[in-house]
């Protein structure tokens, strides 16, 4: 999948998983993005299936302690 396809896979799968309204998951993606996280999955399309999406909606989505930022 392109690499857009792939962070919509992310947002909806978060949204699915961890009932986050929409606008909340594609915040969380964006930031994600903004802060590297999804770097390699640009670089690299093996990196763009849907059992990556659903560990990256977990590592991303997934509610956490507040100021805690997701590593990947």
């Amino acid at each position: 999948m392109s690499y857009e396809q792939y962070l919509d896979e992310v947002t909806t799968l978060i949204v699915e998983k961890y009932g986050t309204a929409d606008a909340t998951a594609i915040k969380q993606v964006m930031d994600a993005q903004e802060a590297g996280f999804f770097v390699t999955h640009d670089d690299d399309e093996r990196l763009r299936n849907l059992d990556q999406a659903h560990k990256d909606a977990a590592t991303i989505g997934k509610p956490r302690k507040p100021g805690r930022t997701p590593k990947h």
